[in-house]
């Protein structure tokens, strides 16, 4: 399948393992620019050794105000953002305290990453791995 992303930069956070990961693959198969995003160093390199030459890496903890700065400073616009970040460890919803259901709401949280800051951002979703 072609895509058409050469020449496009694609941010996937939370990608350094499992679905994001794949995504980032996907998206460099396709000749997009990928940036791959993870909390530490370590695993963004290892990310990066596992993926084509040319894409690179952005070690941030996007959950927070600090790494989202950090992020809109080094990355200002990108074509394609793939919003995988996760925030928690996996539990029933009903088990999650209610100080932490407010990420869930918009514009606060990972979706105020999302709309707030990469507001000409293409979203790419399911495109992928369509047949």
């Amino acid at each position: 399948m072609d895509l058409q992303l050469n020449g496009k930069t694609a941010l996937v956070t939370g990608s350094t393992a499992g679905i994001g990961f794949a995504i980032a693959q996907s998206l460099a198969r396709e000749g997009a620019s990928v940036i791959v995003n993870g909390r530490t160093r370590e695993r963004v390199d290892a990310a990066l050794a596992a993926l084509p030459v040319g894409a690179t890496g952005l070690a941030a903890d996007l959950g927070t105000a600090e790494g989202v700065a950090a992020a809109v400073e080094r990355v200002p616009k990108v074509d394609i953002l793939i919003n995988n970040l996760g925030i928690f460890e996996p539990k029933p919803f009903e088990e999650i305290p209610d100080k932490h259901k407010k990420n869930f709401n918009l514009p606060s949280g990972p979706a105020y990453f999302a709309r707030g800051i990469f507001v000409r951002a293409n979203l790419l979703c399911c495109m992928l791995f369509s047949p």
